[in-house]
């Protein structure tokens, strides 16, 4: 060690503190402790962590733990809240769902089908005939219990469109067009057997469709309704999805609905 002020190397030992032969000059020795501000420093650090244990033993040392408890718990249950508000607009915005509890659609929809709708299907495009559609019963009565033909939501197949005539001579059904145009409908694809009886005939109404149901002799549909109109607001989605069927292996489970 050397003195700053003089250069003597010669010092007299007092505690921390090293005095200068030649000058007088007091110097503190580095080398046997912390200096006079590195120690006010650390007294400092340990009067402070010695208030906050303090703090945390007054509050039952709970703090940290339940803070760290209440993380866990939001960061396990943002993932599940954020799969719930998707999957409840998608419902709500794109999708609706519907079990059939009749077997007014066999054999394209068979009894207690799950099917999938979309509600987006006619925001850009016309309701087309043939269209299979879940929509609101025109005859539903809140007051009333629900059973056979008094259900709030049907699963039918628009035959008749705004301004045509529906008729059914003898299970054949006749379209006559808004332009005058009469021909026979052919359902051969999707009617289940031979229909029979006469109906009709049904003047469609604007904005309004004639639904019926592809078991046509079995069919509580538009023949029998009060009302016999569907509304365009009262139609909630193209039918285009089944993912579920009572009692079906794999391969008959999900498929397109047409």
């Amino acid at each position: 060690m050397v003195c700053k002020k003089c250069g003597s190397d010669t010092f007299i030992d007092k505690g921390d503190w090293k005095v200068c032969v030649n000058c007088g000059a007091e110097i503190f020795d580095t080398n046997e402790g912390e200096s006079p501000t590195q120690l006010a420093e650390r007294e400092a650090e340990e009067k402070a962590e010695a208030q906050s244990e303090k703090g945390n033993e007054k509050n039952g040392g709970k703090d940290k733990p339940e803070q760290s408890k209440m993380k866990e718990v939001i960061d396990f249950l943002t993932p599940i809240i954020i799969a719930v508000i998707v999957a409840v607009l998608l419902k709500t915005l794109v999708f609706a769902n519907a079990v059939v509890p009749t077997g007014s659609m066999l054999d394209t929809i068979q009894l207690q089908d799950r099917v999938i709708a979309s509600r987006l299907a006619y925001v850009n495009d016309e309701v087309e005939r043939g269209d299979i559609v879940i929509f609101i019963n025109p005859d539903y009565d809140e007051d009333m219990p629900q059973s056979y033909g008094n259900e709030k939501y049907y699963v039918k197949r628009v035959i008749g469109l705004p301004g045509e005539t529906v008729q059914i001579v003898n299970g054949a059904t006749y379209i006559t067009t808004a332009d005058g145009e009469q021909y026979v409908l052919d359902e051969s694809k999707y009617l289940r057997e031979k229909a029979y009886g006469d109906f009709g005939p049904y003047e469609v109404p604007e904005g309004s469709y004639f639904m019926m149901g592809d078991n046509r002799n079995e069919s509580h549909d538009a023949r029998y309704w009060n009302n016999k109109y569907v509304e365009k607001d009262g139609i909630i989605g193209k039918v285009i999805f089944r993912y579920y069927r009572q009692g079906a292996g794999l391969s008959e489970m999900f498929g397109k609905v047409e």
